[in-house]
């Protein structure tokens, strides 16, 4: 008959006096027959209930003894794995042989006979080392510290031959040797890993198109010429040219009225360019499936990659495949197919949260997941494996202390069988969601709670994460180097560690219970996380706490939608799009968490870079916590520090220009610092602005409006469609209200042309064409269109309503730099030339044009092409202007500005700034609109 009292802590006061022993701890004569129970099965038994109920503080203090041998073998696999076979080998038979040292006995020690030496025994009833009866001594103190060293070393040598191994496979075969000679081959792969995009790079005027990136294992490989295959097994990083974007059939009436060049100048968004997201094949592969390719072989970077060679794929076709995926694999398949008429957002999000799948992640999303630290969001991980088991367990923190309700609390099952029942599910787990390294970590410690409800023993828990490091790195060695793995072992030990007792401080201080465990997560994991994510992105996020608190209440009711739909895909696919559709609005609510908190002007703060920045942050946290304890017993002083931190992430113009005195005052023109681009925005009053050109990259020029406090844009002003103009144009667009965009007519390159009317058609926004003799008014603000001429290519055109005159034909050996759009602009009493990228053919025929008499003596210069070598002399004496404004990155490969332009400037009277050196430039106008000019730096 079970026993139905509750256990008890024998080291403490306010506990009952149990069977043997006193309050103060001594042993006293107990009663066999009342004799208590094993200590493991008093966590089971003693409370008398079958479901098992016990009290954490039951447990000793935290057992660390498996965490020295998981961080050796953490460390050798890190440095075994690129190390040749010599030290490997020499690794490997010093700590075999240390290990064997250290495990010969030595409690017996032989005396001058060689027969085994007598030992006096201690005081009556102690033990041979002069313990109490039944205590430790020092010599059972020296026992464990040989046996704890011999496992270290053991597992040392462990991770050292698992390294070996798998780094020597890198080398085995004829990959990496075909690899070198950069032979094409015929490979057959088989896909390990879902297929992913490359991040775009802006490379001067072109953008360079983002690839798909897919994982595989090469199985057969022939050489161009030679019909023998052979057959091997080598890792290798598939890099697939998805081609250019394709434009969606449009209305043949308007292509014919746009060859007639009877076009009205708009676009009502019929046209949308299909990214590569959107059209390749090769996106919509799922992991086991084998294709047969045509590539060209190439050697891995060195340094931490796990392949053994790169396979590069060129071209457009489709793949060949020869190979089904497995059954598994089809089933996560289908939750692509339940997901495909959802919002963006949502149909890239759930399949990464259900089965791991990111194949849709654009890269704009992941950024923005970045800088907020909610990447573990983005594909499957720990958390999501947590939530599932909830369901089984109840909540995660009965989990850890061998309790739990949920379904197996509902139906009677014991501690055992449903920690059985969750090792099933693990294991369905792993293979739905392919046994890649972040699934595994995500079972590996989803199985602690496991672990805790099987033994009924809280302190397991960090033996459990320790055996689970030791395990997956002997089993993959590549974890070692993997700064995932990293995050996610810290993340698990800070909750495990931390987070308990911050969470009880925090009840301690009236929060509630629930918001305290959810502060204290996510705090505890950013505490620790914090100095690694400073390794790969140099910024110390000050969003992250509040963003993971708030995606927290979404995560698991879009996790188990998400499961949900994945079980009924197969067998009722319309119940799957269903259950999807309610899954995508949490999936929506993470992801505008995300893009609302990485759009924030003081999400983050630039930190030193590398592990030296790490340390330093590492060796600030201990330091600022205590001070942060303090500051909870004091509200007010907490409420301001909040408030401040606020003020800090938010950033309001109002405080921001009291306390750095940018915008200045009056400010009517902005060259904003975007690096290596073109970005400008005319003031027109009460919160808007006119923008010129985008940019190269969205983020710059967004935080350059933020600042500005620029929120309504009557127009965007495209001059032309290179690359370093126009692909920050999703950041002018972020969370504005825009009216339209004006472009030049040459439509080249035609793929940028096709990404701005893809965006103008996404948000509805009408695309006209800005020809010379153009001129518009906003507020205070009036511009005239001065180039291109209005029939490009033809002498002679006219504008009506305009004055007449004969325009120059556009030269075209430049192109789309000759074809940008230049605006004579006047505000406040200043006249500003913007001149885009007009190369000296082009400047010289606007010199000869009908607005070339008022374009004398300007105001401020918007210099031409970055202030490239290429300009006319002719044209800079004959603007002579007060300023001229030059936009380029900083050390840029252009050696933009040519530092003859700088001096031919100055020497023409103009004051010269340049973004690379002064940073974002203001111009001012006179206050009484007298034509008075300054300046200002920011």
């Amino acid at each position: 008959m079970r026993s139905r009292t509750e256990p008890t802590d024998p080291t403490d006061p306010t506990e009952p006096a149990g069977p043997g022993r006193t309050h103060t701890g001594d042993p006293v004569p107990a009663d066999p027959a009342h004799a208590p129970v094993p200590a493991r099965q008093a966590v089971h038994v003693a409370s008398g209930k079958r479901l098992g109920a016990s009290r954490p503080r039951q447990e000793g203090p935290v057992d660390l003894r498996l965490v020295p041998p998981a961080l050796a073998a953490w460390a050798t696999a890190a440095v075994m794995l690129h190390a040749p076979p010599g030290p490997v080998a020499g690794t490997v038979i010093a700590a075999l042989l240390l290990a064997g040292v250290l495990l010969v006995p030595g409690s017996r020690r032989t005396g001058p006979g060689g027969g085994a030496e007598s030992r006096p025994a201690g005081p009556e009833g102690a033990g041979p080392d002069g313990g109490g009866p039944g205590e430790p001594g020092p010599g059972h103190a020296r026992v464990l510290s040989r046996v704890s060293g011999a496992a270290v070393l053991l597992c040392v040598a462990a991770a050292a031959g698992s390294a070996g191994l798998h780094g020597a496979d890198l080398w085995r075969g004829p990959v990496p040797e075909l690899a070198r000679e950069y032979a094409s081959v015929t490979a057959e792969v088989e896909l390990t890993a879902d297929p992913r995009l490359s991040r775009p790079r802006t490379g001067g005027s072109r953008v360079v198109p983002a690839a798909v990136l897919i994982e595989a294992d090469v199985r057969r490989l022939g050489t161009a010429g030679d019909g023998a295959q052979a057959v091997t097994r080598a890792p290798v990083l598939m890099i697939v040219d998805p081609g250019p974007a394709r434009p969606v059939a449009r209305d043949d009436a308007r292509d014919d009225a746009r060859d007639d060049g009877r076009d009205d100048g708009r676009d009502d968004g019929r046209e949308r360019a299909r990214g590569p997201e959107e059209s390749s094949p090769w996106l919509g592969l799922l992991p086991s499936t084998r294709l047969r390719v045509e590539a060209r072989l190439a050697p891995a970077a060195s340094g931490g990659d796990r392949f053994a060679a790169v396979l590069r794929v060129e071209g457009a076709g489709g793949p060949e495949t020869v190979g089904e995926p497995s059954a598994p694999q089809r089933l996560a398949g289908r939750l692509r197919a339940a997901t495909d008429g959802l919002p963006a957002d949502a149909r890239a999000l759930l399949p990464g949260l259900v089965v791991g799948d990111t194949a849709r992640v654009t890269p704009e999303l992941e950024e923005a997941f970045r800088e907020t630290d909610l990447t573990h969001t983005l594909a499957v991980s720990g958390a999501n494996f947590t939530i599932l088991l909830a369901l089984l367990l109840g909540p995660p923190g009965l989990a850890q202390h061998a309790e739990r309700r949920g379904l197996a609390s509902r139906l009677g099952l014991s501690l055992r069988t449903t920690a059985l029942l969750g090792g099933a599910l693990s294991l369905a787990f792993v293979v739905v969601c392919r046994p890649d390294p972040s699934v595994l970590r995500a079972a590996a410690c989803g199985a602690v709670a496991l672990l805790a409800l099987a033994t009924g023993r809280r302190r397991s828990l960090v033996p459990a994460l320790a055996t689970a490091v030791l395990l997956l790195v002997l089993h993959d060695p590549w974890l070692a180097r993997s700064h995932g793995f990293l995050l996610s072992v810290l993340a698990t030990g800070a909750l495990l560690t931390l987070a308990p007792r911050w969470s009880a401080g925090l009840r301690r201080r009236g929060v509630p219970p629930r918001l305290a465990e959810a502060l204290a997560a996510a705090g505890a994991a950013q505490a620790v996380c914090a100095p690694v994510v400073v390794v790969l992105s140099e910024r110390v996020s000050l969003v992250a706490v509040p963003c993971n608190l708030l995606a927290e209440f979404a995560l698991a009711p879009a996790t188990v939608l998400g499961f949900l739909a994945l079980a009924t895909a197969l067998p009722a696919l319309p119940v799957a799009k269903a259950l999807a559709w309610c899954a995508s609005w949490p999936a929506e609510w993470i992801a505008w968490i995300a893009r609302t908190g990485a759009a924030l002007p003081g999400a983050g703060i630039d930190w030193p870079g590398g592990w030296a920045g790490a340390a330093l942050l590492g060796a600030l946290t201990p330091v600022a916590l205590p001070l942060g304890r303090r500051l909870l017993r004091h509200p007010w002083w907490c409420g301001a520090c909040a408030l401040l931190l606020v003020l800090l992430v938010v950033q309001p113009p109002p405080l921001t220009r009291a306390v750095t005195g940018w915008p200045p005052p009056g400010w009517r023109m902005v060259m904003c610092d975007v690096g290596q681009g073109d970005a400008m925005v005319l003031a027109a009053g009460g919160g808007t602005g006119v923008v010129v050109d985008a940019g190269p990259d969205p983020g710059p020029v967004d935080r350059c409006l933020r600042s500005l406090g620029v929120t309504r844009v009557p127009l965007v002003v495209l001059t032309h469609f290179h690359a370093d103009h126009v692909a920050g144009l999703p950041g002018v667009l972020r969370g504005r209200s825009v009216g339209g965009i004006a472009t030049t007519g040459l439509e080249e390159p035609a793929d940028q042309a096709r990404f701005v009317r893809r965006l103008a058609a996404e948000r509805h926004l009408p695309v006209t064409r800005a020809v010379a003799g153009e001129r518009r008014r906003t507020g205070d603000l009036s511009w005239e269109v001065v180039w291109p001429p209005p029939v490009t290519g033809q002498a002679g055109g006219r504008v009506a309503g305009q004055p007449a005159g004969t325009w120059p034909a556009a030269p075209g050996p430049e192109g789309p730099n000759d074809a940008s759009v230049a605006m004579l602009v006047r505000t406040a009493g200043l006249r500003l030339l913007l001149l885009g990228d007009m190369e000296p053919p082009a400047q010289r025929a606007l010199a000869r044009s009908p607005a070339a008499d008022r374009l004398a003596d300007v105001d401020v210069l918007k210099v031409a092409h970055h202030g490239s070598a290429y300009q006319d002399p002719g044209l800079v004496r004959r603007l002579a202007p007060r300023l001229a404004l030059i936009s380029a990155g900083r050390d840029n490969s252009y050696g933009h500005p040519a530092p003859g332009t700088v001096a031919a400037l100055r020497n023409a009277g103009a004051a010269v700034l340049r973004t690379d050196r002064d940073g974002a430039i203001a111009v001012l106008g006179g206050g009484d609109g007298d034509g008075g000019l300054r300046v200002a730096r920011h």
